[in-house]
């Protein structure tokens, strides 16, 4: 079994409660539904957890609830934990670029900060 972290900044925020904490409870519902798959099924289905390509081992957890798409990226740290960067409510088919690259930020600042803590 995997676990699930969100990414916090130095200064201590979530962005992911932060953004969770917005939504409707219905769509709160879905997106924990599919993060316990995440974290509980041995093979995730790829409609749910996807590596995206050209990236810093960045993934991508899709949640669709009716019409809306939401998704969660974020990377694996060792094997068995995935760190939750950033969300957002996706508008197009492709990722935007501004997220891929908070993701890749925020796992190189929770890496560098890792080491340091030894």
């Amino acid at each position: 079994m995997r676990r699930i972290l969100f990414y916090k900044t130095v200064s201590g925020r979530c962005p992911v409660q932060e953004h969770l904490d917005t939504l409707p409870d219905k769509t709160v519902r879905k997106i924990a539904w599919v993060l316990r798959a995440v974290r509980d099924l041995e093979r995730v289905p790829a409609n749910y957890l996807k590596k995206l390509v050209n990236t810093n081992d960045i993934w991508e957890i899709r949640v669709d609830v009716g019409r809306n798409t939401f998704r969660l990226l974020g990377f694996f740290h060792k094997q068995e934990l995935i760190v939750l960067t950033n969300p957002f409510q996706k508008k197009s088919q492709k990722t935007p670029q501004s997220e891929v690259k908070l993701a890749e930020d925020r796992k190189s600042e929770y890496m560098s900060r890792r080491k340091s803590n030894g």
